[in-house]
């Protein structure tokens, strides 16, 4: 099944089923309006996500990771909309929807995790009111019941003794234990696509093992699929099932994360690759040269040109389109067969 299909019902492949895709993104982009003029942050972006996995969306900073996430959600900034494409979460299209239709998918079908956990927890009310919201809101439950339901959720991401923290505000708890809180408010119901958006940027290495746990531990009893914005490769290479590859608002490779790393058929990818420090010590810092480009002046032809040590003449004037490059592959380059057999 290619990243790009949307196609939402189970598939029969080579004698297996194919998980449902849950989510699915076709042609998606994004306009920024700026005091230099609009820019296309996400243009032409397509990926899917099935049930049961995680798919990430790996790129350098910049690169419209978090925008393209923010679309999908419905919570882009007024000075940002979506100018194209499908946005299908099963069988709902969700970018027809009003936004007071949104609000009710919101919670029970798509739920967003962000990296702040501190900015994104109200300061005002305690973990347990907000923890409580959701059941109240969306199953009609008393303020009994959803207490209670809020006491399980904190038992169930593990927070010590909830009975005693309920009642406490947010600025109470460590950085890992408020990310576990707002993942808990996230999974509450039980959504059918969880969007964990740079999870665990500013917690220590520890925790930050603890946090990927949870959250492949929640994804196996919801059959969630997770969609994991990162720029970490080597989260990729733990966690995620699938991976899209961004550059410069654009998906230029998806797959397999274990095809993908094992053999990139994109520059861009093989440079990110190539880009993780040697275990020697003392040893040169690789990184790919140059910087992605503004969004004000992306180039005509390939929009990783600058960069990129394979470019040719045709490079310059004509913009690689995704293309299969073998079973459930894309890559938008003009010399993938060149890379694999390179």
């Amino acid at each position: 099944m290619s990243a790009g299909t949307t196609s939402t019902g189970p598939v029969e492949q080579a004698g297996r089923t194919e998980p449902e895709v849950a989510l699915a993104v076709a042609g998606l982009s994004v306009r920024i309006d700026t005091a230099a003029g609009p820019v296309l942050a996400v243009d032409d972006v397509g990926f899917s996500a099935p049930s049961g996995e995680t798919l990430a969306l790996l790129g350098e900073s910049g690169c419209g990771k978090s925008i393209t996430a923010q679309a999908v959600a419905g919570l882009l900034d007024p000075v940002a909309r979506v100018v194209g494409g499908e946005v299908r979460l099963g069988d709902v299209e969700m970018l027809g929807l009003t936004p007071s239709e949104r609000r009710k998918l919101a919670g029970p079908e798509l739920a967003i995790v962000f990296q702040d956990a501190l900015t994104a927890l109200n300061p005002v009310y305690t973990v347990g009111t907000q923890l409580a919201e959701p059941f109240r809101i969306h199953r009609g439950l008393s303020a009994r019941q959803a207490r209670e339901r809020a006491l399980d959720l904190m038992r169930r991401v593990g927070i010590p003794e909830p009975e005693s923290r309920i009642d406490h505000h947010p600025h109470q708890f460590s950085g890992g234990m408020r990310q576990r809180l707002l993942i808990a408010m996230a999974v509450a119901l039980g959504p059918k696509v969880l969007i964990a958006d740079e999870p665990t940027t500013a917690l220590d290495v520890t925790v930050q093992a603890q946090i990927m746990e949870l959250l492949r531990d929640l994804r196996a009893e919801h059959s969630m699929a997770v969609v994991l914005i990162t720029h970490d490769l080597a989260l990729v290479a733990e966690q995620a099932d699938r991976v899209a590859v961004m550059y410069a608002g654009r998906v230029v490779e998806t797959g397999l994360v274990r095809e993908v790393f094992r053999e990139p058929l994109h520059p861009y990818t093989r440079g990110l690759l190539e880009s993780v420090p040697a275990a020697g010590r003392g040893d040169r810092l690789p990184s790919i040269p140059g910087a992605p480009p503004d969004l004000h002046s992306i180039p005509e032809g390939c929009v990783y040109q600058a960069r990129c040590p394979m470019v040719q003449d045709i490079c310059r004037t004509q913009r690689p389109a995704p293309e299969a490059v073998g079973e459930g592959r894309t890559s938008a380059c003009h010399f993938s067969k060149e890379l694999r057999h390179g």
